[in-house]
């Protein structure tokens, strides 16, 4: 049977239909495009749709379809791409004004996957300048559909907030230091940070070269892994990547005797009483379905979580050298001042938060081969308002403590799955992750799918 509201339907449920001819992806395509022309003027996730090239691209796909060349589970599927992978042909200007009138002349490898794979490009999403805390001032940012007033999730705002309101099936985004996990926990969507290295970066702006990662953003995980299977993988023009054998319990489909670590120290480490409720809710979801919950001691996490804003200004630095300081004065406060930063620290200073990094990763990787999954938070603040992060701002140590959960996994480059576990007593989503060793993606999407097969989280979507 079709679906009412193709807008918030999976992947997963409109691939099959779209198979058997029982829906056109020049339908699909249509119903997204009028969903964001009356939409986005409010919500602001779109720094441009590409509306004429998604209707071209669906019609293709709808006569290959019809003739049996059926591609795979993207094929005829709108999504869209956060605005620092190149397109070819579109403006690509990553949220600033300085790469305002940037035309790539190829695609990113992942936008070259994703075509490859039969989706249909329905546009560019806005985001952070330059992908770091806060958007450009000449720039609206997006608006979170759950509620106004509330945080969007930083850099892929406008892949969390298309993704929630219907204004695609699914997107990329990419996270140096939580922003696909701290925009799927606002929007209540499921995402992936991989392994550093599991998906090419090449064609993508870059904030900091060591801590960017590129992933899906979706409504579930068993959408995410369509994604992450379309666009991981070794790429040429990526020297950086690679396709690394997965490790752990490949595809797990049952979460039963898989073994789940949990530090409860550090999980309730200024967390709020919302995101204690939702860990206590989903251990008990993990243990009814014969997971094997343990009680670890993590590595110091504050420690490293403080060392993330220096390690990546030196890179930011080096990433903006061609446009700043020569043309400082096109860019926005924060931006400029992570930019300050790291031309202000010296080799030596580099080097001993390259050492502690090192040494904090070795100790992660020895506590994950002890176990399959960590559960940690995503943020320690549930639902954080505009207000609540303007003070975050203005406290280097309250802004330590917001990324204490997911920047760490940056610097360490271990994979991380959010996923949506819940709400607030006003009806706002919280988010939850879990983390796995080096290329255990699958591990993590496969209890992802499992989790979601009998809980209904992920199915909750804002009144718009």
């Amino acid at each position: 049977m079709r679906p009412r509201k193709l807008h918030y339907q999976e992947i997963s449920r409109l691939a099959p239909l779209l198979k058997a001819g029982k829906l056109s992806p020049v339908e699909l395509t249509e119903a997204l495009l009028a969903r964001v022309e009356a939409l986005d003027p409010r919500l602001h996730a779109y720094a441009r749709v590409t509306a004429d090239e998604a209707r071209a691209a669906a019609r293709v796909a709808e006569a290959r379809i019809r003739r049996g060349d059926y591609l795979g589970p993207l094929h005829g599927i709108p999504v869209a791409v956060k605005d620092l992978f190149w397109t070819q042909g579109v403006v690509t200007a990553a949220g600033t004004t300085v790469h305002g009138d940037f035309v790539p002349a190829e695609d990113s490898t992942v936008v070259r996957r994703l075509r490859e794979a039969g989706a249909i490009i329905l546009g560019k999403l806005q985001m952070t300048e330059g992908a770091f805390a806060t958007h450009h001032p000449a720039i609206a940012p997006p608006v979170n559909p759950w509620g106004a007033d509330h945080w969007t999730g930083a850099s892929s705002s406008g892949s969390g907030v298309a993704t929630a309101a219907g204004l695609c099936c699914a997107s990329l985004g990419t996270d140096t230091g939580g922003s696909i996990r701290f925009p799927c926990a606002a929007n209540g969507l499921t995402g992936l940070k991989p392994t550093w290295g599991r998906v090419s970066r090449h064609g993508s702006f870059e904030l900091a070269a060591f801590l960017d990662h590129v992933g899906p953003i979706a409504r579930s995980a068993a959408d995410a892994r369509i994604l992450f299977n379309a666009i991981a993988g070794h790429d040429p023009l990526d020297p950086t990547s690679d396709s690394p054998q997965p490790r752990g319990r490949v595809r797990a489909v049952a979460l039963k005797g898989l073994i789940v670590g949990v530090d409860p120290y550090w999980n309730s480490n200024g967390t709020d009483d919302a995101t204690q409720r939702v860990l206590e809710n989903v251990l008990a979801m993990l243990r009814s379905l014969g997971a094997d919950v343990r009680e670890v001691r993590f590595p110091d996490a504050w420690h490293i979580a403080g060392q993330w804003e220096a390690q990546c200004g030196v890179q930011t630095a080096v990433a903006h050298a061609d446009t700043y300081p020569a043309r400082a004065a096109d860019y926005g406060p924060a931006l400029s001042r992570l930019i300050e930063v790291g031309r202000s620290l010296d080799g030596t200073a580099y080097q001993r938060l390259l050492l502690s990094a090192a040494a904090f990763t070795g100790r992660v990787n020895a506590l994950l081969e002890s176990i399959d999954l960590l559960l940690v938070p995503v943020q320690p603040i549930a639902a954080p308002t505009h207000g609540q992060l303007g003070a975050l701002a203005a406290d280097p140590e309250a802004n330590q403590r917001l990324i204490q959960f997911t920047a760490p996994f940056n610097i360490s480059g271990h994979p991380a799955l959010s996923l949506p576990g819940g709400h607030t007593p006003e009806g706002l989503p919280i988010g939850f992750q879990f983390v796995a060793r080096k290329g255990g993606e699958q591990t993590l999407l496969g209890a992802g799918v499992a989790l979601q097969r009998v809980t209904d989280w992920h199915r909750a979507h804002p009144a718009c």
